[in-house]
């Protein structure tokens, strides 16, 4: 079986956490540009559309029939062949799309350019060519900085994206969205990876309720023992 993505396409929720963050960086540096590079089945182009409304200055789709079930290393080669196609500085992603799971696009990206990733970014900051950023763990963070150009991934909540106001949503009806084919970008592609299945997640099983009659203490430490936690 194969997955089919056949519903009208949206902006991710964790990609617009990216577009804001990259829309406050372009704010502070006094006008630069932010350019949206999505590849969408059907020359589809409502998300996009979404992320000029927020204030995205133009946006470049990727669409072409050969992607059709494409795998997340496919992905990455496109979206990195039209990142150097806009000229881009500082290339800001999700960590990982709410489809694919996979989390390795960013990463990808960057290694297919030579450039720097910098995964997991709570906060991001340019200081002339240098982009630092305060990468989230399960401690803390990290604070982590490289030269540009860069590919810096988000995670979810980073911020609070904004809504598109009505002015927005009309001015992003005229903004330029570029489509482009495989061959416009000079790729060629094999997909090698197919969706085989989906199934639902399995059930958790019921919990074992101990009601204390004065021997709760030790039915517990003898389950635990069971399960060999102790």
């Amino acid at each position: 079986m194969r997955l089919t993505r056949g519903a009208k396409a949206i902006l991710d929720d964790s990609d617009a956490y990216g577009v804001e963050i990259a829309l406050r960086l372009a704010e502070a540096a006094g006008g630069a540009e932010v350019i949206l590079v999505s590849m969408a089945p059907n020359q589809e182009v409502q998300g996009v559309r979404t992320g000029l409304a927020m204030g995205a200055t133009s946006a470049v789709v990727i669409s072409d029939p050969a992607l059709a079930g494409a795998d997340a290393l496919t992905t990455a080669k496109v979206l990195a062949s039209a990142a150097q196609r806009v000229g881009a500085d500082l290339v800001i992603a999700a960590t990982e799309s709410t489809d694919g799971y996979t989390g390795t696009v960013p990463a990808q990206i960057a290694a297919l350019l030579e450039w720097p990733a910098l995964t997991f970014a709570k906060q991001i900051e340019l200081r002339g060519t240098t982009v630092s950023i305060q990468r989230q763990t399960e401690d803390g963070y990290d604070v982590v900085e490289a030269d540009l150009p860069a590919v810096v991934s988000v995670t979810a909540g980073v911020v609070e994206p904004r809504y598109p106001s009505f002015k927005g949503i009309m001015s992003a009806k005229s903004k330029p969205v570029e489509q482009l084919t495989l061959a416009d970008l000079g790729l060629s592609v094999e997909i090698r990876e197919q969706v085989v299945a989906v199934e639902d997640a399995e059930a958790r099983a019921a919990g074992q309720i101990v009601e204390d009659d004065g021997s709760a203490e030790t039915e517990i430490i003898n389950y635990l023992a069971q399960i060999k936690v102790l």
